[in-house]
């Protein structure tokens, strides 16, 4: 049943039927994460670094209440855009489908339509998480149970730094789902490579991420696996510069009641727009490179699954 709301690109849907390395990419970046027409050219450049890699790229959208697993050029244009996406989380997707709406989808969504599809591997900027004053709001990402429940390994650059990071990593603790150094042991802050917190394991290369990975899901252990992947050094905003942005973004949300799956994408904007747009540049190149690690570990997955 699921089939009827699908619809893969011929590209991934042969590549999936010879195991191919596929990368899932979600879309919230396009039409929430940036301005256009910086958007498009960040999607596009995406897309390219994975294929570098030797993997294929699947873009993932709602567009006119189908689930798209893979956009051509024309509909990456279109998202980039268009004014009436929504973002998609889990509990979106009935309303969006049934009124032919468009919709971008965050993590929890690209990571539900990723597993519908059978690709077990996604790249993104960096997850949600615990919000700062999760405990009087109650605002906590459903990016974190989902990567409790299904089983797509995400790259990314840690947790966006406008949140609880320590809560975030002892939420998922909790959850049972295991976060992981890419070549560090440092937790990674989305535009900075350290964020004070350390991870329990480290992977040493794309191989060996490949192999935990399929190790944890021949367990039966279900879930995701989170790869925090640090923005490399020469393109990480400066600590301090970037604190004081976020903290002043906090407060003029907090001024003008911005709350609920709007506080991401307005914070960000308030930061870019207090760093001059230094943290726009930051945010293109962390994606860029974690769609580079995440290509090479496609490839080690689907040797490791012939």
């Amino acid at each position: 049943m699921i089939t009827k709301y699908l619809e893969v690109q011929p590209e991934i849907s042969q590549a999936l039927t010879e195991n191919k390395p596929i990368v899932a990419l979600e879309s919230t970046i396009i039409s929430h994460g940036m301005p256009y027409p910086e958007n498009l050219k960040t999607a596009q450049l995406v897309e390219k670094t994975v294929r570098d890699q030797g993997a294929i790229p699947a873009t993932i959208a709602i567009i006119e209440g189908k689930i798209k697993v893979g956009l051509s050029a024309e509909e990456l244009s279109q998202l980039a855009q268009a004014k009436d996406v929504k973002k998609v989380s889990r509990r979106d997707f009935p309303y969006l489908i049934s009124n032919k709406m468009n919709g971008a989808t965050t993590v929890a969504a690209t990571m539900i339509v990723a597993n519908m599809a059978g690709i077990s591997l996604f790249v993104t900027g960096g997850i949600g998480g615990v919000h700062r004053g999760a405990d009087k709001t109650f605002d906590v990402s459903a990016d974190l149970t989902e990567l409790s429940q299904t089983n797509v390994a995400v790259v990314c650059a840690g947790v966006k730094s406008i949140l609880d990071i320590g809560s975030t990593l002892e939420y998922l603790e909790t959850l049972g789902v295991p976060v992981m150094g890419y070549q560090t042991l440092d937790f990674p802050a989305f535009y900075i490579r350290e964020s004070g917190f350390q991870t329990e394991y480290q992977f040493k290369d794309a191989a060996d991420a490949a192999n935990t990975i399929k190790t944890k899901w021949d367990l039966g252990l279900k879930g995701g696996v989170v790869i925090a992947n640090p923005i490399p050094e020469q393109y990480q905003m400066d600590p301090t510069v970037i604190n004081q942005a976020i903290q002043e973004a906090l407060k003029q949300a907090d001024d003008l009641s911005v709350k609920g799956k709007d506080i991401t994408p307005f914070l960000l904007s308030k930061i870019a727009e207090l760093t001059g747009a230094d943290s726009l540049a930051s945010n293109v190149q962390l994606i860029i490179n974690n769609a580079k690690i995440g290509g090479q570990i496609a490839c080690q997955f689907a040797k490791l699954t012939e």
